[in-house]
């Protein structure tokens, strides 16, 4: 049986007890400064729509190739990924002033898969084992809810995530189960891009 939603009721009875606590109150954890996060970059088997303001037959919604190119009307295997949208609207901005006078050109990303390095894999016993792409401030919370959470055969608190850093690979235990189950928000850790999460089957 899937697991995922069990998480809520004791996250909603843990903040029930501590309301009606008595116990001096807890300091806080100070929040970390507010960063601006890094605008997207396109990756293969992304989807962008294409806007040219005032010429629509030349606007397109398109797939980004395996090989990260775009075609669209008057324009050949563009360079996509690996750019943002600001960024590759001004190279199609380039590439159409051949053929209209000052183009002015919108890049939308509509479909989304990163680029391949900074996305974030889920393997073993999670309901729907799957490559997420990264997103700005996303936490292992955030992965458990878009693979469905776990398996019944899940040893949710023997999984580890394994992060690069420099010319090694990091392992750092994550108890699924005390998130999913007790509520324990403390294993809700910040996910990074590149990061696997590995779910182990249980010992029966």
């Amino acid at each position: 049986m899937n697991r995922l939603f069990s998480f809520l009721v004791p996250v909603l009875a843990s903040l029930w007890l501590a309301g009606c606590a008595t116990a001096p109150k807890v300091a806080e954890i100070p929040k970390e400064p507010l960063t601006q996060a890094p605008e997207y970059v396109i990756g293969p088997n992304d989807q962008v729509q294409i806007f040219v303001w005032g010429n629509e037959e030349l606007s397109a919604t398109v797939p980004v190739r395996p090989d990260g190119r775009i075609t669209t009307p008057l324009v050949e295997d563009l360079q996509a990924a690996g750019k943002t949208p600001t960024q590759l609207a001004r190279d199609m901005e380039k590439a159409l002033a051949t053929y209209v006078k000052n183009p002015i050109v919108t890049v939308i990303v509509t479909g989304f898969s990163g680029l391949y390095d900074d996305q974030i894999r889920v393997v073993g016993q999670a309901a729907k084992p799957q490559a997420l792409p990264y997103r700005a401030s996303m936490t292992l919370l955030d992965v458990l809810i878009a693979v469905g959470g776990l398996t019944e055969y899940a040893a949710g608190n023997r999984a580890v995530v394994l992060r690069r850093e420099g010319d090694h690979m990091k392992r750092i235990p994550v108890r699924l189960d005390d998130l999913l189950n007790g509520g324990d928000i403390r294993v809700n850790m910040p996910m990074r891009p590149g990061d696997i999460l590995v779910i182990p089957e249980a010992w029966f």
